[in-house]
């Protein structure tokens, strides 16, 4: 409501009045008012999207709600039903009989990774604005493959989400981790050895002073760095208490980190409200992690049956990836030797951990190559061998979505559930041109296939025309 004050000796005009008109300002009121009801009324409406003759899976439900219709307000979805909505002045989209699914999630995609090269992340360390400029344009690309949410297990892509959830520029949504941890010559480590020895006072690397990864040894330095990378916004931490492929300096074989320091890790994070993962392979630092309170294991490709069923018991989440040999090319020999040994165990992991029951979640990993980032799309397509269509669909949905509510308040998108298509969830849609629950190849060729993308409740592609 505005505030009108004419002090006596500034009435000017009005002074010459012979009737001061007081019906002016009423006038005045009345339009404010009427302008203030509008805004509310605008708030109140949000606009409205129907979409309708539309088979839908919802994300949890074996088989398809035929012949559909799904209501759209705002960024939510109002209502899911197999008879008529009325919705006067919606924008109606005509499904045409096709398939609507829920936007696929990827629980372990690194924005600021997989679309820069080794050259400009590894061996150089980095150039910020190179990578943020990469990572922003290929956010937009990993949307376009139907994407519409990641939990990114390591980097910096604070900003980028800051944009994207601004609406300033289209991607994906995310769950950040931040930067991952490792002990020294861990996973994280990317000092080279004429840099060492390193104490307590010793420079930063760069990816450490830009938060891309974070190396910290002893209960009372992963106590603090555990407290910046939740300080920074991380949804959720990420160390490692395993060797990996691309590091140079951790076969393997090995177990990071003590128990000691696992356990503090888990408790800094317990105090947040959110939970730890943890990239890992050994059956070994598999069982160590759960025990310590690691709720989500990464990769995880050597563990033995006792272990997933340990897990099991837990309520932990097992988050392997559908890697082949022929994915990638690696220059280093050491790296290419280690991503063999992987690959070989991912036929034995997926059978195994469907027996046993353990939470799987689904994560694609690509690192390194904006040639290779669509292989997102097939290594889901992959879980294929060893899972039905309904299998595949459900975890790469609700299932993923379950897994990232471990984030309690820490989850950043808390106005509805994400992965699921029901009255309340976020509008992240897809429709398919073709039934995926039949033929799964679908979700491989999103380019031919995704007629419809849509997230938070707007369209970013729409082919229907």
């Amino acid at each position: 409501m505005f505030l009108i004050e004419i002090p006596h000796v500034q009435i000017g005009l009005f002074a010459k009045m012979a009737v001061f008109d007081r019906r002016y300002f009423m006038r005045i009121h009345l339009l404010v008012a009427l302008l203030a009801a509008t805004a509310v009324s605008a708030q109140q409406d949000p606009a409205q999207t129907l979409i309708t003759n539309v088979h839908v899976f919802d994300g949890v439900n074996d088989g398809r709600i035929e012949n559909a219709n799904v209501l759209i307000e705002g960024n939510l979805i109002a209502a899911v039903s197999a008879d008529p909505i009325s919705a006067e002045g919606a924008t109606v989209i005509d499904g045409g009989g096709r398939t609507l699914i829920p936007g696929l999630i990827d629980v372990h995609w690194h924005t600021t990774y997989a679309y820069t090269p080794a050259t400009v992340l590894i061996f150089n360390q980095g150039d910020m604005s190179e990578v943020a400029i990469r990572s922003m344009t290929g956010a937009k690309e990993t949307l376009m493959r139907g994407f519409t949410t990641v939990r990114d297990p390591g980097g910096n892509p604070f900003a980028i989400k800051r944009l994207i959830d601004s609406g300033e520029y289209p991607g994906h949504r995310i769950l950040p981790s931040g930067p991952f941890m490792s002990q020294t010559s861990g996973h994280a480590d990317f000092h080279s050895l004429l840099e060492n020895p390193r104490n307590s006072t010793s420079e930063l690397s760069y990816w450490e002073k830009n938060m891309m990864a974070m190396v910290a040894d002893g209960v009372p330095e992963v106590r603090k760095r555990t407290r910046e990378i939740l300080k920074y916004g991380a949804s959720q931490v990420k160390i490692t208490t395993g060797g990996g492929v691309s590091s140079q300096y951790d076969p393997l074989d090995v177990s990071e980190y003590s128990v000691d320091e696992i356990e503090a890790v888990v408790e800094e994070a317990a105090n947040f409200n959110t939970y730890v993962l943890a990239h890992v392979m050994t059956d070994r630092g598999i069982r160590t992690s759960v025990e310590a309170g690691v709720m989500s294991i990464e990769h995880g490709f050597f563990a033995s049956r006792e272990t997933l069923e340990l897990m099991k018991e837990k309520g932990a989440w097992l988050s392997p990836q559908t890697m082949k040999e022929e994915d990638m090319v690696w220059d280093s020999p050491v790296s290419a030797a280690k991503y063999k040994q992987v690959t070989d165990a991912v036929a034995n992991l997926y059978p195994m951990a469907k027996e046993v029951g353990v939470n799987l979640a689904f994560g694609t990993d690509q690192l390194l190559d904006a040639s290779k980032a669509y292989q997102q799309s097939l290594y889901l397509v992959r879980l294929g061998e060893w899972f039905t269509p309904y299998e595949v669909l459900k975890i790469a949905t609700s299932e993923n979505a379950r897994l990232l509510e471990l984030s309690g308040p820490r989850h950043p998108y808390q106005d509805g559930p994400l992965g699921v298509i029901k009255e309340g969830a976020y509008a992240d849609l897809i429709l398919v041109d073709g039934n995926p629950l039949e033929n799964l190849e679908l979700v491989g060729n999103p380019g031919e296939n995704f007629d419809l993308i849509m997230k938070d409740g707007v369209v970013y592609k729409n082919a229907l025309d």
